[in-house]
C-alpha cells in the first residue's frame, strides 16, 4: 500500500489504517461480532473512527492519561487507565527509570496520577454520561491512537485489555517511534503500523493538520457511530501478517508477543 509523504490529517491516517487491517484480516465477517476499536482520546477518536468504518467495527473509547515528570509533563513517568466492570479498579502502569523512581519516593508520582483520574472522571462524564466502558472479554480489541512516540499510554491500554480478559489485542497506530513501538510488543498480540522511521521525531510531523482534537470534536464522531455495547460472541481473526521493524521503518512481516 502506497503511503503519502505526510497524513492530510487524522482521519485521513485512519482510512490508511483501517484499510491495512482490513487486508491483514479484521473485517468483520458475515453474521459474525465486530472487533472492539478502542480509541484513546483524544487524538485517536478521529483515526478509530475511520478505522471502525474501514473494517465494520465497533468503536468506543478507553480513557488513559499520562502521568508526566515534574516540571516536564511531556517526559512519561507513566499511565492511569480507567476502570470497567472486569476491573473495577483504575490500572496504573509505570516506567522502570531513574526519574521515575524518585518521582515515586517524593510522592510527586501520586500527586499527579491524582490530577490525571480527575480529568479521567470528567471525560467518563462529558464522553460517556453514565454509559460504560464497552465489554472486552472475550472479544478482538483494537487500540488505536494516532501515534506512538514514548509507548507509555498505549502500553497502559493494552495491559488493561489482557486483564479485563480480551481474546486478542492489538496495537493499531499510523505512525510511531520504533523504540516505542519495541514496548507494545510484550503487552499486544499484534503491532500494526503505517510508518516508522529511524528519525522520528514527533508524531505531529507525520501530519499536515495536527490541530488539537476537542472534545466536542470527538464525541460528535462517537455519537456519528452509535457507540453501542453488543453482546455477540467474537470474531477472533486468525493469526496475519503484521508489519515488523526493519532499518527505515516497518517492514512486511509479524510483530507479535
Amino acid at each position: 500500500m502506497s503511503l503519502p509523504p505526510c497524513f492530510a490529517d487524522r482521519r485521513e491516517a485512519g482510512q490508511y489504517l483501517g484499510r491495512r487491517l482490513a487486508e491483514l484480516g479484521y473485517a468483520r465477517a458475515a453474521g459474525a461480532e465486530p472487533a472492539l476499536v478502542l480509541a484513546l482520546p483524544r487524538g485517536g477518536v478521529p483515526v478509530a473512527y475511520e478505522v471502525a468504518r474501514a473494517i465494520d467495527g465497533q468503536l468506543d473509547i478507553l480513557l488513559v492519561r499520562k502521568i508526566g515528570a515534574p516540571g516536564y509533563p511531556e517526559l512519561a513517568m507513566g499511565a492511569v487507565v480507567e476502570g470497567d466492570a472486569s476491573r473495577r479498579d483504575p490500572l496504573t502502569v509505570t516506567n522502570a527509570d531513574p526519574w521515575t523512581s524518585r518521582a515515586v519516593a517524593s510522592g510527586a508520582f501520586d500527586a499527579e496520577r491524582g490530577r490525571q483520574l480527575g480529568e479521567i472522571c470528567r471525560r467518563q462524564q462529558r464522553y460517556r454520561q453514565g454509559r460504560p466502558v464497552a465489554a472486552m472479554a472475550g472479544r478482538c480489541v483494537i487500540m488505536v491512537d494516532d501515534g506512538v512516540a514514548t509507548g507509555a499510554t498505549m502500553r497502559a491500554a493494552l495491559e488493561a485489555a489482557r486483564l479485563s480478559g480480551a481474546a486478542r489485542v492489538v496495537a493499531a497506530v499510523p505512525v510511531g517511534a520504533p523504540d516505542g513501538l519495541d514496548t507494545l510488543r510484550a503487552s499486544a498480540d499484534e503491532v500494526v503500523c503505517l510508518n516508522a522511521p529511524a528519525s522520528f521525531g514527533a508524531v505531529g510531523v507525520f501530519y499536515l493538520d495536527f490541530t488539537q482534537v476537542s472534545d466536542d470534536e470527538a464525541i460528535g464522531l462517537l455519537r456519528e457511530a452509535g457507540c453501542a455495547s453488543t453482546s455477540a460472541r467474537p470474531r477472533i481473526p486468525a493469526p496475519v501478517s503484521g508489519w515488523a521493524r526493519g532499518q527505515a521503518g516497518l517492514m512486511p512481516g509479524r510483530m507479535v508477543r
